[in-house]
């Protein structure tokens, strides 16, 4: 949210998310985006804070030898609340907020799914940040990173390699699968893979040398988890948007995605892998060649997502349509190339903007249509 901070784990074992400006005159204390350290030296007056945020040194302490001064005041700031989930970390700016197992909801269960993955229990993010910028309204990218309806116009170019290359696994795109709202603006796609992924599901395009690791991995899925979860774990996707701009897309890998405006019609974007904390060597490359091969800055999908944002705000700048059309799917089940994400986004955002509570709007046949 433009606030410079430093999450790190201290020498006591704790995580900790704290303001990464110095007590005395206000710097950034820590310069570096990643890395380790017992220290963080301000380079400004060289005050210096331990990594749990104590401030340990201060050049000629003498000259503070005053009442009011009090050094253990003035370490870093820890920021009002900072909650975790499944080791998912989140910071909230909002004292009065709701503790973030209630904020979560139903995205809870699915952070879970994607979670259990690791046969050990913990995913991390692989070492390495992609940044972009987009020309858009950040908004345009939550619809997007959920959105069903666009992938076989747009991302025409991939679908068609994986089909040459024997990749979709089911012969085609049409598969099982629906989209849910799960409370407080999060929704999710979730549907069955067309494609292999390197969690657990074969595809020849893996090389009949990963078959039997993979097998061997799934199956000591369905025995941690039973077969009808593990199923869900090793062969199903799913795009969770979780409100107002993070996502956790489980497709051909797993993707962390968080967007910020820089103005109105421009906004940043930061995106991470993550993978199960034991995975390396030949599997974790599978999993990173997937990555970037679809999700990448420039692999197939992003580019066309990109042109595809770009584009769209160009049209809403001519002013020749007033309103977008998120109507489809409200008067059926809803489908996974259906509009429900949307609405449950724009809902979310217009309780927000206007200080009302969360409508209870339905999508079911009969029930009128939201506005």
């Amino acid at each position: 949210g433009g606030r410079p901070l430093v999450f790190v784990r201290g020498s006591d074992g704790e995580i900790r998310a704290l303001y990464n400006t110095c007590s005395h005159r206000g710097a950034i204390v820590c310069r570096r985006d990643e890395g380790n350290a017992k220290t963080f030296q301000c380079f400004y007056h060289a005050w210096t804070f331990d990594n749990c945020g104590t401030l340990v040194g201060i050049p000629d302490p003498d000259g503070y030898d005053t009442p009011g001064f009090d050094r253990a005041q003035l370490g870093l700031k820890p920021v009002p609340r900072h909650e975790s989930h499944r080791d998912f970390h989140f910071v909230c700016f909002d004292p009065e907020a709701p503790p973030l197992n209630d904020y979560l909801a139903g995205a809870r269960e699915i952070l879970d799914v994607v979670a259990d993955q690791s046969l050990e229990g913990r995913m991390r993010v692989v070492s390495g940040t992609q940044r972009y910028s987009i020309r858009a309204n950040w908004k345009l990218l939550a619809e997007n990173s959920y959105d069903g309806y666009h992938a076989i116009p747009l991302h025409r170019t991939y679908l068609a390699y994986l089909q040459g290359s024997g990749a979709l696994v089911t012969g085609g795109v049409a598969v099982a699968g629906g989209s849910r709202a799960l409370g407080n603006g999060h929704a999710v796609i979730e549907y069955q893979a067309p494609w292999g992924r390197p969690v657990a599901r074969f595809a020849p395009t893996f090389g009949e040398d990963a078959k039997r690791e993979i097998e061997a991995i799934r199956a000591d899925l369905f025995a941690r988890h039973g077969e009808e979860r593990g199923k869900r774990i090793a062969d199903w996707n799913r795009n969770l948007g979780i409100f107002p701009n993070l996502v956790v897309n489980d497709i051909m890998a797993v993707t962390i995605r968080t967007f910020f405006p820089i103005r109105a019609g421009v906004m940043e974007v930061t995106a991470w892998e993550l993978a199960p904390a034991e995975e390396s060597g030949e599997r974790l490359e599978r999993r990173l060649h997937n990555f970037l091969e679809f999700l990448g800055p420039g692999g197939f999908a992003t580019p066309d997502d990109v042109e595809a944002l770009d584009s769209c705000q160009i049209g809403f700048a001519a002013d020749g349509v007033e309103w977008s059309d998120v109507s489809r799917g409200m008067g059926r089940e809803p489908r996974t190339d259906d509009e429900l994400q949307m609405r449950t986004f724009w809902r979310a955002w217009r309780a927000r903007m206007t200080d009302t509570p969360m409508p209870d709007w339905s999508d079911r046949p009969g029930k009128g249509t939201p506005r």
